[in-house]
């Protein structure tokens, strides 16, 4: 049996394939993300996944894909975990950069993006991956995601900053007091994935017109930083994976007309494709 997992730092869907390519089941477990997670977190919770488990000692394969597995030491510390889990199994991980190309390939060169809990970009030809600029994760980067809008909010709501009807609308929602907020964002783990947990409510709001000029200012300066370092940004689609991309796809589309680029797929959840890449590549017979 084959599994292919796709894992941002909040959510990781797993697919497990038979031999014919068919899919026998799936699963959603917790992102993990070897910047904050260490190899027992891994294999504890899948040992801890109902049904996932128990497939455990037919998976002959592996095929993880996740945010921050960009070094060989970062990629060690998920694979140690799966082995820990898929004894029997050949576990390959790789970055959630190659997740997001081969999933949005379509046979023509590209650039691919990822805008969901973090961003990134790369350059994909269909053989090669080429990054021009590096992402700068949740402190010093992540420009469009979950994480820099949700960040842009929390901030616009201490400040009080936020117009009336958006700012009862976030205390209704959240009801969060300024210390419940800096320590969680100073003191405790995972910081990313909690300032990502805001930008669903800016998404929600995305008619608002404070909120989508925040987004305008966030898709903008992703595009400006993390597209148009691309000699081929004007030449090749740009195409994204990523709730934040789906869900505000509208906002995004504007932004990519105003920089003159042509836009691609925009896939909420890359793993189906993923699927059917993985199919293609070790020439199983596609029946999904």
């Amino acid at each position: 049996m084959i599994l292919v997992a796709e894992s941002g730092s909040t959510k990781c869907d797993w697919i497990l394939l038979d031999h014919k390519g068919q899919e026998v089941n799936r699963w959603k477990t917790m992102g993990f993300n070897p910047y904050f997670h260490d190899e027992k977190l891994v294999e504890q919770v899948l040992k801890k996944t109902i049904g996932l488990k128990d497939f455990a000692g037919d998976v002959e394969q592996t095929w993880f894909y996740g945010a921050g597995c960009s070094t060989d030491a970062l990629r060690s510390i998920i694979v140690t975990g799966l082995n820990n889990v898929f004894t029997k199994a050949k576990n390959h991980v790789g970055h959630d950069l190659e997740a997001a190309a081969f999933a949005l390939y379509s046979g023509e060169p590209l650039i691919a993006c990822i805008l969901g809990t973090g961003s990134n970009s790369c350059y994909f030809n269909g053989e090669t991956i080429f990054e021009e600029v590096p992402s700068l994760a949740y402190i010093l980067g992540d420009e469009g995601s979950a994480g820099f809008i949700g960040k842009r909010i929390l901030a616009d709501y201490l400040y009080k900053k936020l117009p009336t009807d958006l700012h009862h609308a976030f205390k209704a929602e959240f009801n969060l007091s300024k210390d419940e907020i800096i320590n969680t964002v100073y003191n405790k783990p995972n910081a990313n994935v909690y300032l990502a947990s805001f930008g669903p409510f800016a998404g929600k709001h995305n008619k608002h017109p404070y909120v989508k000029n925040i987004m305008q200012d966030a898709f903008k300066k992703f595009l400006d930083i993390h597209v148009a370092c691309f000699k081929e940004a004007k030449n090749v689609p740009i195409s994204f994976v990523g709730s934040v991309a789906k869900n505000n796809e509208d906002i995004l589309t504007q932004c990519l007309n105003d920089f003159g680029f042509k836009k691609g797929k925009v896939l909420a959840k890359p793993v189906d494709a993923l699927v059917q890449y993985h199919l293609k590549k070790l020439n199983i017979k596609e029946s999904l």
